[in-house]
């Protein structure tokens, strides 16, 4: 397994505004210093300290000797007829990784890698295939939204084209944390790419103590790759359900939302012929009304009935595939957990009360909203 290229000078776009600020003052500088720093680097984009006018000579000098800038290169760059544009991009000499941006009316979303290949051997994925090499660090995980927004003619910082941010790429985002939740928070900060917690997603196959982790250090919005109804099946396709069963997984989730029961989180679920693609298997197993996480005011599931498997079938959102499709990407079906009583963009009905309607994870049942979460 290869590690990231380390020099004898840090990267500096491995730091989010405290690492920087902490760098800065070990050097004799204030620490305002990181705030002019980030609004150069990732709002306008700028990394030749010589443009960077509000440095004096002695700090550029300083910077120079003491850190650099390392990117990730872009190999190749694909574009589909919808707009959706793929990015190769090279982290060493010999690892590349993929970024997918991908353009809706009301929104852009950029999908970012965290690790090069996935150590988790999901049946269906094809990283899977390519095993795993090693975790992304800082710098090469806020890198891909650094080069992407530069591609898109983001900087300097005019009109926003990345609103979203999808931690959907290659790898388990939780199996490199220490890395990963420095990124969103620069993703997240106001001085850089000033995007709100509930725009950065962060994916996972269901790795129950980073999720708890995640909760308390940076509680951004929450997608569950659940793509099985029960343990027996998704041992097959998630392997790590050998380690966190769905029990363990959907507690992890309830506790997730404890702190903000306003917020919602997405279950993904791979459709595979033959396997779990008919509406009715796909949730059936959920279907235990004496269960607290699927019944009552708290329950975080509830079943879906007989009448609804259609409407499964039909108003499941397909991601959009594109014609240079990333090995990497997987098709998702997102169903929207939906606090009772709201209605996203004036669609569905409140479902309080009645039998077999969609949960929320925040409990006191849902609306019929399919999710739009990225």
């Amino acid at each position: 397994m290869t590690e990231p290229v380390t020099t004898t000078r840090p990267n500096l776009l491995d730091f989010d505004a405290a690492g920087l600020a902490s760098f800065f003052v070990e050097h004799g500088q204030p620490a305002y210093r990181a705030t002019q720093l980030i609004k150069w680097v990732h709002q306008q984009g700028v990394l030749d300290l010589d443009l960077m006018t509000n440095f004096g000579r002695g700090l550029r000098e300083l910077l120079r000797e003491t850190g650099e800038f390392r990117l990730p290169e872009i190999i190749s760059a694909h574009e589909s007829t919808d707009g959706t544009l793929k990015w190769l991009l090279r982290v060493d000499n010999g690892n590349a990784i993929e970024t997918v941006f991908i353009p809706e009316m009301d929104r852009g979303t950029l999908c970012v890698s965290s690790q090069v290949g996935c150590a988790l051997n999901c049946s269906f994925c094809a990283t899977a295939r390519q095993g795993f090499s090693r975790n992304l660090s800082t710098g090469e995980i806020i890198g891909q939204v650094w080069v992407a927004a530069r591609y898109l003619g983001q900087h300097p910082k005019t009109q926003r084209r990345i609103t979203n941010v999808v931690m959907m790429g290659m790898g388990e985002p939780l199996m490199n944390f220490e890395a990963v939740v420095p990124a969103m928070r620069l993703m997240m900060e106001d001085n850089a790419y000033n995007l709100g917690r509930k725009r950065v997603t962060l994916s996972t196959a269901g790795h129950v103590p980073g999720i708890d982790r995640l909760r308390e250090e940076c509680p951004v919005a929450l997608a569950v790759s659940l793509h099985a109804p029960n343990d027996e099946l998704r041992n097959e396709l998630v392997p790590l359900n050998r380690t966190y069963p769905i029990a363990e997984l959907l507690d992890a989730c309830r506790r997730y939302v404890s702190n903000n029961p306003h917020d919602q989180i997405t279950f993904e679920y791979v459709m595979l012929d033959g396997v779990n693609d008919t509406p009715r298997p796909a949730w059936h197993s959920l279907q235990n009304e004496s269960d607290p996480l699927q019944s009552g005011r708290g329950g975080a599931l509830s079943a879906v009935h007989a009448r609804s498997d259609r409407r499964l079938s039909s108003r499941a959102r397909q991601s959009r595939l594109i014609d240079h499709y990333p090995e990497n990407a997987r098709r998702r079906y997102r169903r929207c957990l939906w606090p009772a009583g709201r209605s996203r963009r004036g669609q569905g009905r409140a479902a309080s009360g009645r039998k077999g309607a969609i949960g929320c994870l925040s409990g006191a049942g849902a609306t019929g909203c399919w999710a739009r979460s990225c």
